[in-house]
């Protein structure tokens, strides 16, 4: 006896089946990529980012934890979040542009997530002071990157700003 198909079944039991069908055994995140584009408010002086844009930034953590869980990588999950949350909130901060994209991809062992956004430079690490609340976010992206077998860097044109980390284990 063949069940109902998913739309003629319950909510829950629907999205079950369907998560079933849609997710591999293992998923494979070998050559794989996806990007979110979203708006930002106008450019502005000083450095405190509009709550909409913090929830941007929030957004976009819980999408690469997500993606991370989905992919079987929960062991990037905390550093990647971390990197992600620095990326994107600089995109805002010091962009001057409208719209910031993410994208993150796995490719030969490495996932690489990066960032776009209008820019007028190119991002620096910078030292900052003991008591300093702000100005490591690049430090932390450089040390991350780096404990993971990784690296970062920026686009020629300074308009996006990438980070690498090893895939653990050797998978794809």
């Amino acid at each position: 006896m063949t069940s109902a198909p998913p739309w003629r079944r319950g909510p829950v039991e629907a999205a079950s089946d369907l998560c079933r069908e849609r997710r591999p055994a293992r998923p494979r995140p070998t050559d794989d990529q996806w990007s979110v584009c979203f708006e930002v408010c106008p450019p502005r002086t000083g450095d405190d980012i509009p709550d909409q844009d913090a929830r941007r930034v929030g957004m976009a953590r819980r999408l690469t934890e997500a993606r991370l869980r989905f992919c079987g990588l929960e062991p990037l999950v905390d550093d990647a979040r971390l990197i992600v949350s620095e990326l994107v909130t600089n995109a805002i901060q010091h962009g001057t542009g409208t719209q910031v994209t993410f994208t993150m991809t796995f490719r030969d062992g490495f996932l690489r997530l990066a960032v776009h956004g209008e820019t007028s430079g190119r991002p620096v690490v910078r030292q900052a002071d003991d008591d300093a609340e702000r100005g490591r976010g690049l430090f932390l992206v450089d040390r991350f990157a780096a404990a993971h077998g990784g690296t970062w860097g920026t686009s020629d044109d300074g308009t996006t700003t990438w980070c690498t980390l090893a895939v653990p284990d050797g998978r794809p």
